[in-house]
């Protein structure tokens, strides 16, 4: 196992089972539907409390809420750390085109600039 950044995991510039994963999270966490699941726990979490069901039942919902916390914890963050990494090569290929611009050189930079587009979307 290695603990490297996300977005340079894969080789071939395709983005892996988990990476995918997280990004689908990412996009579900971010809906209605989502935010309705969340009520729903915990107003089921809430409903457990208020109508004195044991003990069990009471660690099962709040166990339920902290798995998800969890889950979404990891899978979030593996979208951020790929955004964060795509982002900076962007800042680093308009920094390397400004400079070369100034020195005269274009073409490499010119290119960098290119692959720089989209690239959230790749890695």
């Amino acid at each position: 196992m290695t603990f490297e950044h996300p977005a340079k995991k894969t080789r071939d510039g395709r983005r892996g089972r988990f990476e995918t994963l997280a990004e689908l999270a990412s996009n579900f966490t971010s809906s209605a539907a989502f935010l309705l699941l969340c009520l729903v726990l915990v107003a089921g979490f809430a409903a457990v409390h208020v109508a004195h069901l044991s003990i069990e039942w009471q660690h099962l919902a709040g166990d339920a809420m902290g798995a998800l916390a969890l889950l979404l914890l990891a899978l979030l963050k593996n979208s951020e750390r790929r955004a964060e990494h795509a982002i900076q090569r962007k800042l680093d290929a308009i920094a390397a085109a400004l400079l070369q611009q100034q020195e005269g050189e274009w073409s490499e930079a010119h290119q960098d600039l290119e692959d720089a587009i989209g690239m959230e979307d790749r890695l």
